[in-house]
């Protein structure tokens, strides 16, 4: 038994450690999606080691510390500034859109600046097609899943500026607010590894020379807040990850595994974040209030 806890007292230890490790592969931020779970065990095998192995406990105690930080950051958020004046509603609609009339009216209440959507497929192009006239600034790009992913607003564009950052996004807008030019961008990420999520972030971080003005950018990352993907897409954009990390995704099949893995990115971070339902969709909306 002592030696099966020894086992898994290592074992746990080198998960949490290579969950850092994004910036070298891949697999790095695939580990850092479970990054609490591994955590978890590290702590219950340190506890248990107490006895007769106490400096194993203490290194280990140590790591679960220094692990747990990032993800109490981003779970916490920094404090909420309610005082804003411009608001992104941020929605993965699910290919297979089952309440699209639904998700119509809560985005029309709701009335924000911007709008990120993704997975606006044929049977989603309803939702695009309805919002138009109310957000009339807007691109429709082809994503990296094999649908596509829009970006709309109410501010008018700037110089007929619409980008679609090579294949796989982010779709981008330049547009006029009140407070000068800003690129309003939405993007989606593909799974992490073994799926090249790694490859396609560093790809669209190379290809963001062109941004000249603020980025409000909502997506579906498929990666939680704190791995090198998400600090990745902060450099690319010069902004930060807004509010606290909510639970955005539930796969159906598994209802335990629930995710952080919609985010809204906006130049200071700062601001306030509200969860909106599912309306048919395995991701709940979001909505930013924020300031430029």
């Amino acid at each position: 038994m002592q030696r099966a806890l020894i086992f898994v007292f290592w074992a746990s230890l080198a998960l949490v450690v290579a969950s850092f490790a994004g910036a070298l592969h891949g697999i790095g931020d695939s580990l850092a999606v479970f990054r609490h779970l591994w955590a978890s065990v590290l702590a219950i095998s340190s506890a248990l080691l107490l006895r007769g192995h106490l400096r194993l406990a203490g290194l280990g105690t140590i790591i679960v510390v220094l692990a747990a930080a990032p993800m109490a950051a981003a779970m916490l958020g920094a404090p909420a500034d309610r005082s804003t004046r411009y608001a992104l509603y941020q929605k993965n609609l699910r290919y297979d859109g089952r309440q699209r009339q639904a998700i119509i009216d809560d985005i029309l209440a709701v009335d924000a600046d911007f709008v990120t959507l993704e997975e606006v497929g044929t049977r989603n192009h309803v939702v695009f097609q309805a919002l138009a006239t109310r957000y009339p600034s807007f691109v429709l790009c082809a994503d990296a899943n094999g649908g596509n992913v829009a970006v709309m607003s109410k501010w008018p564009l700037l110089e007929r500026q619409r980008v679609c950052v090579t294949r796989g996004g982010p779709a981008a807008i330049k547009v006029r607010t009140p407070d000068g030019p800003v690129w309003a961008m939405a993007l989606h990420l593909k799974w992490p590894w073994p799926r090249p999520q790694a490859r396609q972030a560093a790809e669209i971080a190379s290809k963001m020379g062109f941004v000249d003005a603020p980025v409000v950018l909502g997506g579906d990352f498929n990666m939680v807040p704190w791995s090198h993907t998400m600090r990745l897409m902060e450099r690319a954009t010069r902004g930060k990850r807004l509010g606290p990390a909510m639970i955005t995704f539930v796969l159906r099949q598994f209802g335990l595994l629930r995710l952080p893995i919609d985010h809204v990115i906006t130049p200071s971070g700062q601001g306030w974040l509200e969860r909106r339902p599912l309306l048919g969709s395995d991701h709940y909306g979001l909505v930013a209030h924020f300031n430029l």
